[in-house]
């Protein structure tokens, strides 16, 4: 299933790093960045999340909530946002329900061996939670600029 703008956004449930639960449908009235990426503390990832931080100001301004999502559990991101000093939550998606949900958990192939994991994607939600925007090419190192265009 692969979810394409002009869709509702599927509302969700899920921990962040501070064991909080949040739902998508909490930020109604808001435009959110929801953006997957397939691991903490990885090269292509922390460009990312780094990117969208030293941003951050430019989100806020455009009237965006920036959440991260990721397989990793919440002590993982907790070590992550720390580290990287992020100013956003993350969400931790352990038992991929979300990843299933906005069809991001794909399988992928590393020198001949195929596994599971995430597609990094960014899906930009509108105010009344309807996809607006599916980035699926994502320049980890130029993020921002591909949201705010």
């Amino acid at each position: 299933m692969s979810l394409e703008a002009g869709q509702m956004a599927p509302d969700f449930e899920a921990k962040i790093e501070t064991g909080e639960t949040i739902k998508l449908s909490d930020y109604r009235g808001k435009k959110v960045v929801l953006y997957f990426y397939p691991k903490d503390a990885t090269p292509g990832c922390t460009a990312q999340a780094c990117n969208l931080r030293d941003n951050y100001d430019a989100l806020l301004k455009a009237g965006y909530v920036v959440l991260g999502i990721s397989s990793d559990d919440e002590k993982s991101h907790k070590k992550f946002i720390e580290k990287q000093n992020l100013p956003f939550p993350l969400i931790a998606d352990t038992d991929l329900k979300v990843h299933e949900a906005y069809g991001t958990w794909v399988e992928k192939s590393m020198y001949g061996r195929k596994y599971m994991g995430t597609a990094r994607t960014t899906f930009v939600i509108d105010e009344q939670g309807k996809i607006a925007e599916v980035i699926a090419k994502v320049d980890t190192k130029n993020h921002t600029a591909q949201i705010l265009k």
